[in-house]
């Protein structure tokens, strides 16, 4: 066992090395200059058309906005809070600066994801839409892409069960056990039943379900660190010093921190930052194949607020709370560090606030990532593969409450890579679609302003 961890350890460090790392910001940025820096400059009507995406807007199978609040139920979750303080933790304060840019530029990458997944979706035999990298690369590509097509589907279906599953188990039952003294089995067998009723419906009722507590959990978390950085105003525009100059200049060993070179500031932001928003991915198109809408750039500008509003800001919350506290100065790491920082300056609330926040985030992620796993399995097998897909997801949950997960953590991490390549590789050749497409739309409404 313990050669096969150096052996996938190994494999890790290999892609997410600085390859990689130039490959998701490269994508991002080539992406974001051939838009036209679009998904900045639409941001504004990308919120319109979320709002307008309460009802439906075309063909498909849930609202527009209950496509995002799918797609932001797995990725709001323990990234947001272990992730960020990973992070810091690791890379200094540095590290959130570049999870900024990684988002920036993500945008475009979560944009160009939603687009291509709407334009080439398809409806399966249970009249559902379907779509995603694995519809786009044999659809879009065509069949002598259809290996990688194939890679996409076994690499996401693999890592849904480790970080989209028993790795979110395993961070609710620490969170409730802390905190409020609940045995791990109980959470296990507790989320297995909760997961197990919403599953019943698939995606219509997990978007339904997301739709109502994605918002709630979202704004309760954000109000905390509000709290937080309102009583430490004075504190803030220090932490955003910190936090830009420790990017670019080595972060000095201080506290328990044990110091960080702008590089490590670099891997641990990006990486991080890609755990959280997944922009790249290749999951979240997913979600937004299923959108009830007519248009492909509609969609497009909707899903690229996922990425802004998971990273720019409730990352950023948290990490600032880190910050402004002095908390990542400690030697704490992960979910600990948030709690501890959120605890310092909430005493006898922040912590209980983190934990319960974790434990919605990871339980909505449970929700979202089994929406990934059950297409990526149909693709490969077919819409029979649904139903053992569903009972082996539910009963991977009390597994994954109770068993240590170093080891599933670092298998995920490894998996998520390697669904990200595929689909990046599919960016990069589809982009000229992309860049078609949102120029024609947008003329067309440029046009149609001018007509009336």
């Amino acid at each position: 066992m313990e050669q096969i961890s150096e052996a996938i350890g190994l494999v890790n460090g290999l892609v997410w090395g600085p390859p990689m790392l130039v490959l998701i910001l490269g994508t991002g940025l080539y992406l974001t200059a051939g838009l036209g820096v679009l998904p900045l400059r639409k941001l504004g009507f990308g919120f319109r058309m979320l709002w307008a995406g309460r009802t439906e807007q075309g063909k498909g199978d849930i609202t527009p906005f209950n496509a995002l609040a799918t797609s932001l139920s797995a990725t709001i979750g323990t990234g947001n809070i272990a992730g960020v303080g990973t992070a810091i933790a690791i890379g200094g304060p540095g590290a959130l600066f570049w999870m900024w840019i990684t988002a920036l530029v993500g945008m475009a990458t979560k944009y160009a994801e939603a687009v291509l997944a709407v334009r080439y979706r398809e409806v399966d035999e249970n009249n559902n839409h379907v779509g995603g990298p694995m519809y786009y690369i044999r659809n879009g590509l065509g069949k002598n892409w259809l290996w990688l097509a194939t890679l996409f589907a076994i690499f996401g279906a693999l890592a849904g069960f480790g970080i989209g599953n028993t790795v979110q188990a395993n961070s609710v039952a620490d969170a409730l056990d802390s905190k409020f003294g609940v045995p791990f089995w109980m959470t296990g067998v507790g989320l297995a039943v909760l997961v197990g009723l919403v599953l019943i419906g698939g995606i219509r009722w997990i978007a339904q379900v997301a739709g109502k507590l994605v918002p709630f959990m979202a704004i309760l978390y954000l109000l905390a660190g509000l709290i937080v950085l309102g009583l430490n105003i004075g504190e803030v525009p220090a932490a955003f010093m910190t936090i830009v100059n420790d990017a670019f200049t080595p972060t000095a060993q201080v506290g328990g921190f044990a110091g960080a070179g702008v590089m490590l500031a670099i891997q641990m932001g990006v990486a991080r930052g890609i755990f959280s928003n997944e922009a790249g991915l290749g999951s979240a198109p997913i979600a937004h194949a299923a959108a009830e809408t007519d248009s492909p750039v509609r969609q497009g500008t909707v899903a690229m607020l996922g990425t802004f509003i998971d990273t720019i800001i409730i990352c950023t919350i948290t990490g600032l709370v880190i910050v402004v506290s002095g908390a990542w100065q400690s030697g704490e790491n992960g979910a600990a560090l948030s709690a501890m920082a959120f605890g310092d300056e909430l005493p006898g609330a922040g912590a209980y606030v983190v934990a319960l926040g974790l434990a919605l985030f990871a339980y909505t992620t449970i929700l979202g990532w089994s929406v990934y796993g059950e297409r990526c399995v149909e693709y490969l097998f077919g819409v029979r593969a649904i139903i053992p897909f569903r009972v082996l997801w539910v009963a991977a949950l009390p597994a994954g409450a109770l068993v240590n997960l170093d080891f599933v953590w670092l298998v995920a991490d490894t998996l998520n890579a390697m669904m990200a390549i595929p689909n990046l590789i599919a960016l990069l050749l589809l982009s000229p679609v992309v860049f078609k497409i949102s120029k024609e739309f947008f003329a067309a409404q440029k046009a149609q302003r001018a007509a009336s």
